[in-house]
């Protein structure tokens, strides 16, 4: 069922409103643009499945009421994007949310498995794969294309179902929480310019004041795309804005020869880079940012990370997903480490093993061998000389 018409879409809104849950998916464009242009979204119920069609002209804004609806959970399968684009057409992101394929690694799924992948094995449907590559902005659209579309929601509450089943069996429904918490948070998709210089490539090559020229350029960049609706590389490439940071020019005539830097970007915003040049150059020293460079670890002893590898594999084991899934040798290596951003620090991964090797690194637990598997035992308390008092 193809929705074009406001009469159509309130319609199944009024149906929908009902339901416990929604399967969403949509399908966008934005190899031309900054923002994602939506061409169509496919919604579904446990009764029906429909595509509304954004760009016959109709207005989305009675969908907002189910998408808010804290009573109705939106399903997604590898939904970030999805839901990135649905926070900017209504203003906030759905939610709640539940992402299968997230949800399916708690099942012993790889964590990248695919929708089609994921329906054969849990529900036992092949699915047609004829129209990935649709230019899906193309009107009108063929039936083929439509009942495709259709297919990427039509069995994704069964899905949902199935794993929700098995997760609540299982106690590890509530693993996921803060995973889809944030993912049905504003701010996961809130971009500030002033951040932009962390995501542009090399970055970490730059010391010093040229960190803090290129945070100004690579703001400004962000928002000329944001204003010209075009791709930030289309302004100015990332390998570009970094050899500018580094040389800092500081009139528009030298800017000429930097690789990358077309004539006509030179002219147009020759301006613009070098006052952003100046407002870098310009910002005190204990105002520079701090870049992540790669620096050499802390030799972690190689008998520590066996022991949490030991641990690791002894809970994947035993909740039946791939070790490999939880951590490599570099997560625990960057656990034991103490880096905040270790996967192994938040989430389901934490839930599953990282406070036990948060204990196990304390010394608060031991693992010992028992029958042909390892188990986890209260751990000696260390010598006064171990934790850095006197002996």
């Amino acid at each position: 069922m193809l929705i074009d018409s406001a009469e159509g879409l309130a319609s199944f809104v009024e149906r929908a409103s009902s339901a416990d849950a929604l399967a969403v998916d949509a399908e966008f464009l934005r190899e031309r643009t900054y923002y994602p242009r939506l061409c169509l979204l496919q919604l579904a119920t446990d009764e029906e499945a429909v595509a509304v069609d954004p760009l016959s002209g109709l207005d989305l804004a009675p969908l907002a009421s189910l998408m808010r609806d804290r009573g109705i959970t939106k399903v997604f399968h590898a939904g970030g994007q999805d839901i990135e684009i649905l926070c900017r057409v209504f203003g906030a992101p759905p939610a709640p949310v539940f992402d299968t394929q997230v949800a399916a690694t708690l099942t012993g799924h790889a964590s990248q498995t695919s929708y089609q992948d994921l329906v054969a094995a849990m529900l036992g449907v092949p699915l047609e794969k004829s129209q990935r590559y649709t230019d899906w902005s193309a009107r009108p659209l063929s039936k083929e294309q439509v009942e495709y579309a259709l297919d990427d929601v039509r069995y994704l509450l069964p899905l949902y179902r199935t794993i929700h089943s098995l997760l609540e069996s299982s106690g590890r429904l509530a693993w996921l929480a803060d995973e889809f918490e944030r993912m049905a948070d504003p701010a996961t998709y809130a971009v500030v310019p002033e951040q932009q210089y962390l995501r542009v490539k090399r970055a970490s090559s730059l010391r010093g004041r040229s960190s803090a020229v290129l945070r100004e350029l690579a703001a400004w960049r962000e928002r000329e795309a944001q204003r010209r609706d075009i791709p930030r590389r289309w302004l100015v490439p990332d390998e570009t804005l970094v050899e500018i940071a580094r040389r800092a020019p500081e009139r528009e005539a030298d800017l000429a020869g930097i690789r990358g830097l077309s004539d006509q970007v030179a002219r147009r915003y020759g301006r613009a880079i070098v006052e952003a040049v100046q407002r870098g150059r310009a910002v005190p020293r204990d105002q520079w940012p701090s870049l992540p460079h790669k620096h050499a670890r802390r030799a972690v002893p190689s008998e520590v990370v066996d022991l949490m590898a030991a641990l690791v594999r002894a809970r994947a084991r035993e909740h039946g997903v791939a070790p490999t899934l939880i951590a490599s040798r570099s997560d625990l290596e960057a656990f034991a480490e103490g880096e905040p951003d270790s996967p192994l620090a938040s989430g389901w991964r934490h839930a599953m093993v990282g406070a036990e090797l948060d204990g196990l690194l304390r010394g608060e637990i031991a693992l010992a061998v028992s029958g042909n598997g390892v188990v986890v035992r209260p751990g000696e308390p260390p010598l006064a000389s171990e934790k850095g008092g006197e002996s």
